[in-house]
């Protein structure tokens, strides 16, 4: 049985997640608001908010969970070939509302998005509180990919990525990763199986294992450098 959380009552503790759905794969609770506290509740427990348009807010911890650790990313030589010729030049934290007004947009393969209006309003509150952030490619001056997530101890929850040109959101993901490993983050959370996620170097594991991590790993204090300075000649 699903948990409905009350929207006016903050306080009001997520269910274990291991009272999640199976089908659909995750499902945990309806309701609740997008507020900074019930975010961060979700977010340090490994709950994050996704839902369309005209639904309810719905919160899931899928089983298994996809995750990627700073060390195991995998570049391919066309990448590597783009990042060496310095194609694009990076940063941080500069444009997190384009980018995730650029995640936003519809795909030709997609019907909608599930950034809707209220997601972006809220990732925005959350980036003001200093938990959401982004990572930017530029090519020319101009916003050509990035990616947005969540920081919470030494854990990155990545949400979506963008591109508007061949590789940037790859180069984006690669400087993020170099960025979070610099600062000293354990773990990037990608929720669920891609194929193009798994390329990168992504991993499938069990729920219980990722909660153990979790619980370990977003209690840890954040690096003093964090969000603060770039690792030194990327890449």
């Amino acid at each position: 049985m699903l948990t409905f959380l009350d929207p006016a009552d903050e306080r009001q503790e997520f269910p274990s997640v291991e009272l999640a759905l199976r089908q659909p794969n995750g499902l945990l609770a309806v309701g609740g608001s997008l507020s900074v506290a019930r975010l961060e509740q979700a977010y340090r427990r490994g709950i994050f908010p996704w839902y369309g348009e005209d639904d309810p807010i719905l919160w899931w911890s899928p089983d298994p969970r996809l995750v990627l650790f700073p060390e195991s990313l995998k570049i391919s030589r066309s990448l590597g070939k783009t990042l060496r010729r310095r194609v694009f030049e990076f940063s941080f934290d500069c444009a997190f509302d384009d980018v995730i007004s650029a995640c936003a947009e519809l795909r030709p393969d997609s019907e909608g998005t599930w950034l809707s209006a209220e997601m972006q309003l809220a990732y925005a509150g959350f980036h003001r509180a200093g938990f959401a952030h982004s990572f930017e490619a530029w090519h020319e001056g101009r916003l050509v990919g990035g990616l947005y997530g969540v920081a919470v101890g030494r854990v990155f929850y990545g949400e979506s990525m963008f591109h508007r040109v061949t590789d940037a959101s790859k180069a984006a993901l690669a400087f993020a990763v170099s960025c979070l490993s610099h600062w000293g983050y354990r773990l990037i959370d990608c929720q669920v199986y891609s194929s193009h996620l798994a390329s990168l170097g992504a991993v499938s594991v069990p729920r219980l294992k990722f909660q153990a991590w979790i619980k370990e790993y977003a209690v840890q204090p954040q690096n003093p450098s964090a969000w603060l300075d770039a690792p030194e000649g990327f890449p």
